[in-house]
């Protein structure tokens, strides 16, 4: 990577600072990695795996991204600087620490990244006796409300899926799984690929915490394992059951049993989906969007959430019924740990505890997964780009049931939505709750006829588009955005419907075609924070590429 290939990097993988991330210059790591408290690498080591894990990017010059480069290390190295932040962070999970070197190969500088895990359960992480937290732009020592939130985090003691299988070997393992098990961690290490293509099977494994020191585990049988080697994990059952049923029928039409490796499973189950193609006459367009019924990430992400998160020891099937009509549920056994899915959709809370943290962990490193609840919100944010309704959750009988609904089901849902694309996805949701039938509270009845969202009287209430605002009022337009933040995929689809028209733009051309509709709220800087996210999103998703241009297009 040259000089500007690396600030390009920086810009899209890490856009904005915040609790999980920062960039420092530390020109003179000698006296930058342990020195003053509160400025040093070690203090925001602490301030950041205290929240969610991140990283730190040094070398890098704030505001700027312009490469400045680590100029004096000492006597640092990669592995000595890792000790030292290890022995300086009490708690710290050294084994997640990782540091990776971009050196420039026209000029030579270069910069670290540090990947910086999330505390244990109950243990804040101290640097300099002290522990740390990021508020605003600057570090200061842990409040009392995030430590007692630390403190009083539910701690599952233990993990079915870290044991190790007697007996079992490699060649338990799936060759197949494996190879593309290297390639997904390629993606999410990219920098990384000439160091993994030299790794052997076994160092492969440990490095993405699949195996433990060349041992099998429970984890790695249910991604990777053959499907003869399934006799290993009895009395467990680990395969997934799709169904396909005619609307309102509990009889199946057609059944599969789809059984490990759970990592080529997850494709052999979105191929039986019969996603057909869906028009839709958008409420703004004379002309009709053809798309396929599911969203691709809307069918895997809760696929992969039910093998994660699948309560092993209750020895039942994961379920996938697809309906021909317009909808599709997945089912696993075990309780929703986070506090509840409004807090992971609309408060960006994430999980904190997973009863499978070793097979969460090997499922991020293969790419399956988001361990910070991002991927849930996804699914909401895709449904709404489609106009569709939001996913639905059943938590009952100790399972999680996800329905995601594949067509428009009321059209004033779909108009309320065109009209007024500020709407926050709380606000989606409780509409959601009308157009579904469902009861709402008198405060929340009465803030949508405020708005002029919904008619009729309870508990019949419906959604009304011929009286809706378009929240063109300055007042009525900044109650809905103040301090919120608006659903990243409605401005990633105009960029890549830009693109489509267009073929190619600069950068200036995508700050152009979305700084005014971003809300004026919004300073500058976070205008261009916001589009560096965006388009990083979008490359991440295998939707744009870079080229030698340096302009954006369509990914080929």
């Amino acid at each position: 990577m040259t000089k500007q290939e690396i600030s390009e990097y920086i810009r899209i993988q890490y856009p904005r600072e915040n609790e999980g991330c920062d960039w420092k210059e530390y020109k003179n790591l000698k006296n930058s990695l342990c020195g003053h408290e509160s400025d040093d690498v070690v203090s925001y080591v602490s301030a950041i795996s205290n929240m969610n894990g991140g990283v730190v990017v040094i070398g890098i010059q704030d505001k700027t991204f312009d490469v400045i480069g680590i100029k004096e290390f000492g006597t640092y190295t990669i592995e000595s600087a890792k000790s030292t932040i290890v022995r300086q962070c009490r708690n710290l999970p050294s084994e997640d620490l990782n540091i990776d070197e971009l050196k420039a190969e026209d000029t030579g500088e270069i910069v670290w990244i540090v990947t910086i895990p999330k505390h244990k359960p109950r243990l804040p992480v101290y640097a300099h006796n002290k522990a740390w937290q990021r508020i605003g732009d600057s570090l200061t020592e842990m409040t009392d409300d995030r430590l007692q939130t630390i403190l009083s985090e539910l701690v599952i003691t233990d993990d079915w899926s870290v044991a190790v299988v007697d007996g079992a070997t490699i060649d338990d393992l799936d060759p197949d799984a494996i190879e593309k098990a290297r390639k997904e961690y390629v993606k999410r290490n990219p920098f990384r690929k000439a160091e993994i293509s030299a790794w052997d099977d076994a160092k492969f494994l440990d490095k993405a915490k699949i195996t433990i020191n060349g041992k099998i585990t429970r984890a790695a049988l249910v991604l990777l394992g053959k499907e003869e080697s399934e006799h290993l994990l009895s009395p467990y059952v680990v395969c997934i059951r799709w169904s396909l049923r005619e609307a309102g029928s509990t009889q199946n039409k057609d059944y599969e049993i789809l059984p490990m490796p759970m990592l080529l499973s997850v494709d052999r189950l979105y191929n039986k989906v019969r996603n057909i193609k869906y028009r839709l006459v958008r409420p703004d367009s004379l002309f009709p969007d053809e798309m396929l019924r599911y969203d691709m990430f809307n069918i895997r992400e809760p696929l992969n959430n039910a093998i994660a998160h699948q309560d092993y020891t209750k020895c039942a099937r994961i379920e996938v019924v697809e309906y021909e009509d317009d909808h599709i549920i997945f089912q696993n056994y075990g309780t929703f740990l986070p506090e509840s899915v409004e807090n992971v959709v609309t408060k960006d809370c994430p999980e904190s505890v997973y009863r499978n943290r070793f097979l969460v962990e090997a499922m991020r490193n293969l790419n399956m997964i988001e361990t910070e609840g991002g991927g849930i919100k996804k699914m909401f944010v895709n449904q709404r780009v489609r106009l569709f309704p939001m996913p639905e959750y059943d938590l009952s009988d100790g399972k999680v049931r996800v329905t995601i609904i594949g067509k428009v089901i009321d059209e004033n849902f779909a108009r309320i939505l065109t009209d007024n694309p500020e709407l926050h996805l709380d606000d989606i949701m409780l509409l959601d709750k009308v157009q579904k039938k469902k009861a709402i509270t008198d405060e929340q009845a009465a803030y949508l006829r405020k708005h002029k969202f919904i008619e009729g009287r309870k508990p019949n209430f419906y959604l009304a588009h011929k009286v809706v605002s378009k929240t063109k009022d300055a007042n009525l337009k900044g109650q809905y955005i103040k301090n919120r933040s608006f659903d990243d995929e409605y401005f990633m689809k105009l960029v890549l419907e830009y693109l489509k028209k267009f073929g190619k733009a600069s950068r200036k051309d995508i700050n152009g075609l979305l700084f005014s509709k971003l809300s004026d709220v919004l300073t500058e800087r976070q205008k261009r924070n916001k589009v560096d996210y965006l388009l990083k999103k979008l490359k991440e998703n295998g939707k744009i590429e870079f080229n030698k241009e340096r302009l954006w297009k369509l990914a080929e």
